[in-house]
Order: structure tokens, then C-alpha cells, then sequence
């Protein structure tokens, strides 16, 4: 495998993480970004600047211009970014009217227009490289929305929305968008659960206000049961990244507790989505 740049976001904790040392282990040139390298995540920038083939860049991904400075320190440093994993992500559950707006737009400015600042700097390059790789992490709930993840699920909506529609419009520049999809992993965002603002108004749901609280339970006894690795995320990103251009597939799952529903999912909407760019004069996209 050719050793390609990567720019991964969220690399402090989780998927990221893991991505960040599997993509270095492999021989790529790996920039792993945060916030607050000098600050709460100073032993984490630490150790993942500690290692071969590993810088570690300060990014504050709600900043357009923190996002515009850290990808000019790539292309000047290195000329070139071959991938973009968008990583990073936000979580909160709860009863959907418990969220206030700024939690909707804490949210959103997270999972969505976070990636596509990111997406925004990247492209130019691409395209003048005829050449590139865009990964966006999002999840089942991308496909499916939950209740009581359903603030969570609009937002990663969005970001498939944007992936799919991209997928098509840049690849015959050369350019590849794919989704990474995962299921619950226990991991740091999955335990930290943030909860929505609004709680003023549990009251008025009575018992159906307990249920977010037994989903997640229900979710940790399945975790346990069937122990989900979250180095799975990683090996499939490093497997997009090795794999043809051109040949990858828009969509890949990684959810060993309900995975399987999501990929029923995905082949049922692909089949009728190729009909609909057909009806459109778009056939030729596919």
C-alpha cells in the first residue's frame, strides 16, 4: 500500500485514536487533530505526536478559520492531502423536546458543518490533484432515527446526505466519498452521554421520559454480551484507504449488535436510489 496523507478530526479519543496509531502503523503520514492540545488533551497530543509518522494539529472544528489554517499547514508542509477522515462527532440522547436550539446547533456544528469545513479546504486540492479520499464517519442512526436519539440522528442524516450526493458529483474527478457507519462501540463518546438542556419537560411525558434510560441500559447488557471492538472502525478505514479508487463503496457498516439491519437498509435504498438517477438523466453518474 502507497503512503497516502491523512487528516483525521476527533483523534483524542475513540475511533480516532485508534485510527490515528493504525494509519501510522501502516506507513502513512498521519495528522491527527483536536482542540486543546495545551490544555485538556495535552498527554493525548503528547502521546500521539510521540509517534513515527504522527504530528498532532490543534484544530477547533466550529472555527472556519482555525479549520483553514491547520489544512494550510498540511499542504505547505507535505504539498498534498491524499485523505480526509472526518471523525469527529457529538452525542446527545434524550426526549426530542428536552433539546433546546442550541443544543440543536451544538449539535449540528459538530456532526455537520464541522465536516464540512473540512470537506470545503480539502477539495481544491483534490481536484487540481485529480486525486483524494473523503471518509465520514456516522452511524446506523444515519439510516435509522431512534427515538430519543433523534437530534443525534438528524444531524448525522445531514451528514450522509452530504456524503451521498458528494459521492457522485466529485468521483468522476477522481475523487472517492465514503461512509463509515458504526454501531454502539464502547467508546469515550458513547460513555460521556450528553444530555439535553430542556429538563423541565420530562414531566409532561410521564413513563416514556424513563425510556431513554432503559435504552441505554439495554444497549450496555449487548455491549457486554457481545463485546464490540472498536478497532473494527479502524481496520475498516485503513481497508478504505487501500482499496482502488473507484472501487470503493459508498457505504460500509460496522456494527456487530444490529449491523445487520442497517446493510438491509442500504441495499434496499441503493437499488432504488440507481433507478431514481436513472429517471433523472443521472444514470451515467453510477
Amino acid at each position: 500500500m502507497s503512503k497516502k496523507i491523512v487528516l483525521i478530526t476527533g483523534t483524542n479519543s475513540g475511533f480516532g485514536w485508534l485510527t490515528a496509531h493504525s494509519l501510522a502503523a501502516a506507513g502513512h503520514q498521519v495528522y491527527a487533530s483536536m482542540r486543546d492540545t495545551q490544555g485538556r488533551n495535552a498527554d493525548k497530543a503528547a502521546a500521539l505526536a510521540a509517534i513515527a509518522n504522527v504530528t498532532v494539529l490543534d484544530i477547533t472544528l466550529t472555527d472556519d478559520e482555525s479549520v483553514r489554517q491547520a489544512v494550510e499547514t498540511v499542504l505547505t508542509k507535505e504539498g498534498t492531502i491524499d485523505v480526509l477522515v472526518n471523525n469527529a462527532g457529538y452525542s446527545m440522547t434524550g426526549v426530542a423536546e428536552s433539546f433546546t436550539t442550541a443544543d440543536v446547533h451544538t449539535t449540528f456544528d459538530i456532526n455537520v458543518y464541522a465536516p464540512w469545513r473540512m470537506i470545503k479546504q480539502v477539495l481544491p486540492t483534490m481536484r487540481k490533484q485529480a486525486d483524494g479520499l473523503i471518509i465520514n464517519v456516522t452511524s446506523g442512526f444515519g439510516r435509522v432515527s431512534f427515538p430519543f436519539a433523534t437530534i443525534y440522528a438528524a444531524s448525522k442524516f445531514a451528514l450522509e446526505g452530504i456524503s451521498e450526493g458528494l459521492h457522485y458529483e466529485v468521483k468522476r474527478l477522481g475523487i472517492d466519498v465514503a461512509i463509515v457507519e458504526p454501531g454502539a462501540f464502547p467508546t469515550e463518546m458513547q460513555q460521556k452521554n450528553n444530555p439535553a438542556s430542556d429538563q423541565t419537560v420530562f414531566e409532561g411525558y410521564g413513563a416514556i421520559a424513563d425510556i431513554p434510560g432503559k435504552m441505554i441500559a439495554a444497549l450496555g447488557a449487548e455491549m457486554q454480551a457481545k463485546n464490540p471492538d472498536p478497532q473494527d472502525v479502524a481496520d475498516t478505514i485503513l481497508k478504505l484507504i487501500a482499496t482502488p479508487k473507484g472501487t470503493r463503496p459508498l457505504r460500509t457498516v460496522v456494527d456487530p449488535i444490529t449491523g445487520q439491519y442497517i446493510d438491509a437498509a442500504n441495499e434496499a435504498v441503493a437499488k432504488q436510489f440507481a433507478a431514481g438517477l436513472t429517471v433523472f438523466g443521472m444514470g451515467a453518474l453510477l
